[in-house]
């Protein structure tokens, strides 16, 4: 046998698996806020579901900048974020407060992990749609499933910083589920964040907004988390009205579908694995 003509095996460098890394990390720790659900030890299932949500935003970006997208790191992704936050946000408020009302608990959390299915499929979907892809860099259709998983939790993150018992019934947190799934499959445009550009004259204020933010977050996590929930669903009316101005405009057309002799040569598609 000539072992010199058989076909070398491609050798990938190690930084080129860091996206897929990122990736099983957050699988992990979502996965694991159901361990930390089951013994009963609520601030760490929350806080891994919020560690999970952070590693969702990196993996994507990563792989960008590496250049090293894949269709399997896009399918790993989207497995990853049902699990993460669907089928773990579902089980964390099923454990610790719907399974008081029985059967009906069970169906409102299947119902909220269902959502989050149907919100993953209709985004994947969505960018086989070079149109509808276009306006997904701008606007997410629904709220996405990593802040929907943060505002879905968004009861137990009141509880712990004000200890209200009312905070923890079951018919409180149910329909609180039911609203965040039935807002992740809605039509309603949410901003997608992903084409924000800082100004050179404002980038000593940024860093310095992100240091304070971090430190809140160390010192007081449950009630800066909770101002930026409230933060967050403050800005649906303005990205529902700037949605509307938009598509609604005779001359919008969105640069992305523009012929490339006619769309600005400064203009880029920057789809996030953000769901």
């Amino acid at each position: 046998m000539d072992f010199s003509r058989r076909p070398r095996l491609r050798l990938l460098p190690l930084p080129a698996l860091a996206p897929n890394i990122l990736t099983l990390l957050a699988l992990c720790a979502g996965l694991t806020a159901v361990r930390f659900a089951l013994a009963e030890k609520w601030e760490l299932a929350v806080a891994s579901i919020f560690i999970a949500a952070i590693l969702d935003g990196l993996d994507g970006r990563v792989a960008r900048l590496l250049k090293v997208s894949s269709k399997f790191g896009a399918e790993l992704d989207s497995l990853a974020d049902f699990v993460s936050f669907g089928v773990a946000p579902g089980m964390v408020l099923y454990l610790w407060s719907l399974q008081t009302a029985g059967g009906l608990g069970w169906v409102v959390a299947l119902a909220y992990i269902i959502c989050v299915g149907l919100r993953l499929a209709r985004f994947n979907t969505a960018l086989e749609d070079p149109a509808k892809a276009a306006i997904a860099a701008r606007f997410f259709t629904g709220v996405a499933s990593p802040p929907g998983a943060g505002l879905a939790l968004f009861p137990m993150v009141l509880y712990f910083q004000l200890g209200w018992d009312v905070l923890r019934s079951a018919p409180l947190v149910g329909l609180w589920s039911l609203m965040i799934g039935g807002l992740m499959v809605s039509s309603l445009p949410t901003f997608a964040f992903k084409k924000v550009r800082v100004r050179r004259d404002l980038v000593l204020p940024t860093l310095l907004i992100v240091g304070l933010l971090a430190a809140s977050i160390a010192t007081m996590p449950w009630a800066t988390l909770a101002v930026i929930g409230v933060a967050f669903m403050a800005t649906f009316p303005f990205s529902y009205r700037e949605h509307a101005r938009m598509t609604r405009s005779p001359v919008f057309v969105p640069p992305e579908v523009l012929p490339p002799e006619v769309a600005p040569t400064s203009s880029t598609v920057d789809f996030d694995k953000s769901r």
